[in-house]
């Protein structure tokens, strides 16, 4: 019975081919193996031919009526699939032939072992690494750039492999030799906060998915961290997924510390205005990033009380919040990206995001998020987030808004 789940575009394992010698030795074509093993013909054709034992059984010595030994020709039976003896009446015979089989073991022995060799890269003996030590030292001292010189001399390795060598000390020459590694420090390894396993217990994507369906909910708020310059200041969004409504609060950080302020100052502003947080962000979901660690700072109102829910994302699956990340393409239209966000206000962040929330949208038979969020919270909220209404033919979608409102 041929499988449920064919495993494509995987390699095989030493299960998969147990199955094709099984296969082979009750004499089952190329097609009919590939259908059993969920693999494509030409995959199993391959692999056979690949990994042919030759037994050391001895032919049958045949000889001319003088005694002369007669080369006997190969077996018209290997010449074609499947090209092998496995499946042959007379494997156990001394049918005069030597014959070849295709084994299990003995593939999987050949696979790892060019497996692990692939991963080792291009062998160096002694001789090849000290002439090519030679021949580097030789053209960096005459001022060569590294790519030219391993080019040139056809030297085959890498320059990732040649910087390794040279931070290790192997090579006679030293990094002062080098024109340009002595110009690049080390980049500084940054270890953010980090959201403890035992806070996401029952706030998983898993969860999240069957909390929507218990409660039969069809729309939530996605957040995630726009990042500008390395190390700079960074824009915390929040977009509503029922009309893709987006505000953005800036940050001198990505850290959690400064989220929980933000956050903060958002639901005293809410407070002010005779509004609670949890009634406009009643379920949150985002993703694995530290920021993100002060849970309570989006679950509980200023008292402790329980006011939102809040899930995880599974690790790199942005796919698990589309909306939000869909939006950042025409956060990027006006900032591309890679500009810092050092000289950016509050303001700024409103303006911007005022415009995304502007454009008429396909999706919404040409309303704008503002439209619909408005009709549905009213203008006052969105005014509370940041957000004004942009006229339809004052809309700036590209760089130059910044460089008109500067």
């Amino acid at each position: 019975m041929a499988k449920s789940n064919p495993k494509k575009n995987k390699h095989m394992d030493l299960n998969d081919r147990i199955e094709i010698q099984s296969c082979l030795n009750h004499g089952m074509t190329f097609k009919a193996i590939a259908k059993q093993i969920g693999k494509d013909r030409t995959t199993v054709s391959k692999e056979v031919k690949k990994h042919i034992t030759v037994t050391a059984d001895q032919p049958v010595k045949i000889t001319d009526s003088k005694g002369t030994p007669i080369v006997k020709p190969p077996c018209p039976q290997l010449i074609k699939a499947p090209f092998v003896c496995n499946g042959c009446k007379k494997r156990h015979a001394r049918c005069g032939h030597q014959k070849q089989l295709y084994l299990a073991k003995n593939a999987q022995a050949d696979y790892e072992k060019l497996l692990s060799e692939s991963r080792e890269g291009i062998p160096l003996s002694k001789e090849t690494f000290y002439e090519n030590d030679r021949i580097i030292s030789e053209g960096i001292k005459k001022g060569q750039h590294l790519y030219h010189i391993i080019q040139t001399n056809n030297l085959g390795v890498s320059q990732a492999t040649v910087y390794r060598h040279l931070h290790k000390g192997y090579l006679s020459v030293c990094k002062m030799d080098f024109p340009r590694v002595v110009k690049f420090k080390d980049r500084k390894q940054y270890r953010g906060d980090s959201i403890p396993k035992a806070a996401k217990i029952g706030r998983t994507y898993d969860d999240f998915l069957l909390y929507i369906e218990q409660e039969n909910i069809m729309s939530w708020v996605e957040m995630d961290t726009v990042i500008g310059r390395i190390g700079g200041k960074v824009i915390l969004t929040f977009d509503f997924t029922f009309c893709n409504f987006m505000f953005g609060l800036l940050l001198d950080g990505r850290t959690a510390a400064e989220v929980t302020q933000k956050v903060s100052l958002l639901k005293e502003t809410l407070f002010n205005n005779n509004l609670r947080f949890g009634d406009i962000f009643p379920l949150l979901v985002t993703d694995n990033g530290g920021e993100f660690a002060n849970i309570s700072a989006f679950t509980t109102d200023t008292s402790g009380e329980i006011e939102s829910a809040l899930y995880f994302c599974d690790s790199n699956q942005a796919c698990q919040k589309p909306r939000v990340e869909k939006n950042h393409t025409l956060f990027r239209d006006i900032v591309p990206k890679g500009e810092s966000f050092d000289h950016f206000t509050q303001e700024t962040v409103n303006l911007i995001f005022s415009h995304v929330n502007c454009v008429k949208r396909k999706i919404f038979n040409g309303k704008s998020p503002y439209e619909i969020f408005v009709f549905t919270y009213g203008e006052k909220i969105a005014s509370i987030l940041g957000i004004s209404y942009i006229p339809d033919k004052d809309v700036i979608q590209s760089p130059k808004l910044l460089k008109t409102h500067k």
